[in-house]
């Protein structure tokens, strides 16, 4: 009798030890897939560059440091870890603001539908970037705080899991938007 309690009391604990190392495992996983998520939008912005820079390159000529500006942030955004990805994309973001902002002395280039259409584009790309980094942010506070909560934290020193950074805004993109002409 004795025997059959130990014997159940030990299956307890393996199958408590499975079901925490799974949760986990799955916390992580919903970390990595958010941050794809992330890196599927950036991607999308990445590709709709050249061609809002192409619309716009024959209208502000002598912007030409901000299309600069956009151009080396495109690139540093193409390789790199995700913190070097962040600080590309927070840079594409101001930089994109200030294409627009030019674009109001234009008033040819803010009536090309190409132009418009792309402006749109970039708009709603922004706000899907803006939604996956808010839920990149919420997948990593789960699973930092299931790293950190008994009887978890046990087995995720046990088991080498390592907390996950937050994306987030650099000090520029907290201030106000000052725009200049």
């Amino acid at each position: 009798m004795v025997a059959t309690w130990i014997l159940v009391v030990i299956v307890a604990v393996v199958l408590l030890v499975i079901y925490i190392y799974n949760s986990l495992i799955r916390l992580r996983m919903r970390v990595k897939n958010a941050w794809s998520q992330i890196d599927v939008q950036l991607k999308r912005r990445y590709d709709l560059i050249p061609n809002l820079i192409s619309a716009v390159k024959g209208y502000m000529k002598h912007e030409k440091g901000v299309l600069e500006e956009v151009t080396k942030a495109r690139t540093s955004l193409i390789s790199g870890s995700m913190k070097d990805k962040a600080k590309a994309s927070n840079q594409i973001t101001d930089a994109l603001k200030s294409i627009f902002a030019v674009a109001e002395n234009y008033p040819q280039l803010k009536a090309n539908e190409n132009f418009k259409q792309l402006q749109e584009e970039l708009s709603g790309t922004e706000s899907k970037i803006a939604y996956a980094r808010q839920f990149y942010n919420d997948s990593v506070m789960s699973y930092n705080e299931s790293l950190q909560v008994f009887p978890k934290n046990l087995f995720a020193k046990l088991f080498s899991f390592k907390a996950e950074e937050f994306f987030k805004a650099d000090g520029k993109e907290r201030g106000n938007v000052k725009v200049e002409f």
